[in-house]
Formats: C-alpha cells, structure tokens, sequence
C-alpha cells in the first residue's frame, strides 16, 4: 500500500494563502479518526490543507463544519465566520442532510446553496463545490438516487453562474466500493477521504504527492454473515438516525467546529499533521 506522505512541489506554488472549509460531517472529517488532529477527527480537507501548507509557511487553514448541519444551518453559523476569516480559497459542501430526508425538494436546496456561494463571492476568493455520492451501492439510500443526481445538476448550474470549482463525487468509482466508507455506511474512512483531497487537489490543479491507495482485500462471508452484519448496522447506525430525525435532534447538537480560527498545519513524519 503506498504511504501517505504529501510533498510539496518547490517550482509550482499555488496562490492561495488561506483555506477555510464550510459544511457538515464530510468536510468535519467524520469517518476518520485521528488521535493527534483536533476533534479526534482527519477527513479529506486537513489531507487537502496539508498539501497546501507544504508549499509555504504562511499557508493557515480554518474548518468551521459541523456534523449533521443542514444548508440553512451552515448559511447561518458558519457562511460569515468564514468571510470574517478573509480567505482566498473556500471549500463548502452542503445539503447533503437535507437531500436524503424525504419530502425535501433538491432544487430548493440548491437554491439555498446558491444564495449561500452568492454571499461568500463576495470575498473574490476561489470556492470549492461538491456534487453528492453516486448512492447506487447503497440499497438504503437507492430509492434516493434520481433526488441526488437532480440536486447534483444544481450544483453544477451553481458553480457555472458564480465561476467556482466542482469535484465530482459522483464520477469517483472508487467511492462506489464498501471498502472506502466506514462502519456506520454513511461516512467515508481514512481511505475514502484520502480519495477525496486527491481529488480536491486535482480540481484545482495542484501538484502532489498523494498516491492512491489500494483498498484492504474484501473479507470472505457468506450470505447469512452479511445479513447479520446488516441488522447490526441497522441497529447500530441506521435506527439511531432514524431516531434523532423524529426527535427533530442532529449529531452536532453542541459540537463546537474543530479548526474555527486559521492555523498552520504541516505534515510531520509518516503523514501525521503536525500544528
């Protein structure tokens, strides 16, 4: 398996000196723990932010996403903190907690969304924009699949009218494997979010040193393995969900962001961020 060890390449410098991530669990880095990272948690955009940090010294990058935010939630909370931080590159990765609750109608929330990147233009920074997971490997989230591609469309109309920045999650095949997400199904692992700051430094053209990763070898089960496996998530992770959206209660009641002024992160000895 190749190492996680970003370089920075001295001839090309990218010109962004301030990285500030807006969302929920996916940019908050859920799925993906790390001891030494703030919050107990990685996640693809500390990955990204260690790439950028190793060309220059005052490279500094906030995360002010929050697990279980709706859109409306990251415009309120966090959409002025990061314009108060005065970035130059902003990543924002929304809607996601609303698109998968049914009743919810994507283009309203891609209009949220575009009221939410009009706003943040403003500052005249670079702005990074997700489309949602292919969910077709997900038999829980399949019926959901034609509401996902509809929302993602509208993510693509948004980023051509304000000139920002797609990374297409739904185009990523890897992410279509079970060995990328986590235990709970619903957050990628380290290696998924791995995947995905590879695909973040793509977009903008960033030289890196960030290899794929091979994924672990599939387990051998047989059928009624997997099904045991299914009840205990479902009891696990899917009823808990369940749950918190009748109680009308979100996973990031009282969770502070983990990175909500901009350091400097580094990469120390065998990928580890280092602050």
């Amino acid at each position: 398996m190749a190492q996680d060890q970003p370089t920075a390449q001295p001839d090309v410098e990218p010109p962004w000196s301030r990285f500030v991530a807006l969302g929920d669990s996916f940019t908050e880095g859920v799925g993906d723990p790390d001891a030494d990272s703030p919050g107990g948690l990685r996640g693809w955009a500390d990955r990204f932010a260690e790439v950028l940090g190793g060309y220059s010294d005052d490279f500094s990058y906030a995360n002010l996403a929050v697990r279980g935010k709706l859109i409306q939630q990251v415009a309120e909370e966090q959409v002025e903190a990061a314009l108060d931080l005065r970035p130059d590159l902003i990543s924002v990765c929304a809607g996601g907690n609303d698109v998968i609750r049914p009743g919810t109608d994507p283009d309203e929330v891609a209009a949220r969304l575009d009221r939410i990147i009009e706003r943040l233009g403003e500052g005249g920074a670079t702005i990074l924009l997700f489309t949602g997971v292919d969910v077709a490997f997900q038999p829980v989230f399949r019926s959901i699949r034609g509401k996902v591609a509809i929302f993602n469309e509208n993510v693509r109309k948004v980023a051509q009218r304000h000139d920002c920045v797609v990374v297409d999650q739904w185009a990523i095949e890897e992410l279509q494997d079970s060995r990328y997400w986590a235990g709970d199904r619903l957050h990628l692992n380290a290696l998924g979010h791995h995947t995905i700051a590879r695909a973040a430094l793509a977009a903008l053209n960033i030289p890196n040193d960030l290899a794929p990763l091979d994924p672990p070898p599939l387990p051998e089960r047989n059928w009624r393995q997997a099904r045991k496996e299914d009840v205990v998530w479902a009891r696990e992770h899917f009823v808990p969900w369940v749950i918190r959206r009748i109680r009308q209660v979100s996973s990031g009641d009282n969770i502070e962001p983990k990175r909500p002024q901009p350091g400097v992160i580094r990469v120390a000895r065998h990928g580890a961020a280092a602050e």
